[in-house]
């Protein structure tokens, strides 16, 4: 594949209990950075991550590097090179980093520990320390680290700031921002000031549509067209006014 995107959904419908949840999503992500999926709570978001690693019956077209996956089982799906990093990050918290990472192989000797350690040092340092005991950041970076063990092409990263502090989320911009360059990211994310510290590229969904594709700081940086598709407004009195301020936004 030469020139195209790397993941182009297009006319995903979703029906879930009789509640038609998404109406012909079509975005795709390119081959480089990171691709911001944002929107209010109830959108469609995690049904769209859902959709795109075939974990919901779903109707429409998933292409990844220039093969149709659409009828491809899930563990198919991730064995072409998707990497999934869960809200909750899945971090074991009684085993340690090093097993952690041991538990992502999927084919014994074959890992990048090397690169694993070089984006994210402390994972190195902290080898033999329990999970359980490192910051949100820090359990942030061995989860991604864990889906970069496996030379995957694409990383799904989901709502990676939820539940942390704002002081933390410096910390997972770095993160996101390293992975990011060595394999492109689509970022499902609530939080607006990360969104503007990391993505190049947004997508936002409104009632499982998709009503907005564009560069992410031409979104973020005009707070009529934030107000009017995600409810929220950078130019509000206080801290939020700054863009390196942890504004969010409930997108789950």
């Amino acid at each position: 594949m030469t020139g195209g995107p790397l993941l182009d959904a297009a006319d995903l419908h979703v029906w879930i209990e009789g509640s038609h949840i998404l109406q012909g999503v079509t975005f795709s992500t390119p081959a480089t950075g990171v691709t911001a999926l944002l929107g209010r709570n109830g959108v469609g978001k995690t049904t769209t991550v859902k959709a795109l690693l075939g974990l919901v019956p779903r109707t429409g077209r998933v292409e990844f590097a220039g093969t149709e996956i659409t009828t491809h089982p899930t563990h198919a799906i991730v064995a072409r090179g998707i990497g999934y990093v869960p809200e909750d990050r899945g971090v074991f918290s009684a085993l340690t980093v090093a097993e952690n990472l041991r538990l992502a192989e999927r084919r014994p000797g074959a890992p990048r520990y090397d690169l694993v350690h070089e984006l994210f040092p402390e994972l190195r340092a902290r080898a033999a320390q329990p999970a359980g005991t490192l910051s949100g950041g820090q359990q942030q970076m061995l989860a991604i680290g864990r889906a970069l063990l496996n030379d995957n092409r694409l990383l799904i990263v989901d709502e990676p700031t939820k539940g942390l502090a704002p002081r933390v989320v410096r910390e997972v911009a770095d993160a996101v921002a390293v992975a990011a360059e060595r394999v492109p990211v689509l970022l499902v994310e609530q939080n607006l000031a990360l969104v503007r510290r990391v993505a190049d590229q947004a997508v936002v969904l409104d009632a499982g549509r998709v009503t907005h594709t564009g560069p992410a700081l031409d979104l973020l940086d005009d707070p009529d067209r934030v107000r009017a598709l995600l409810g929220v407004s950078r130019t509000s009195a206080g801290p939020a006014a700054d863009p390196t301020h942890d504004r969010q936004v409930d997108t789950a």
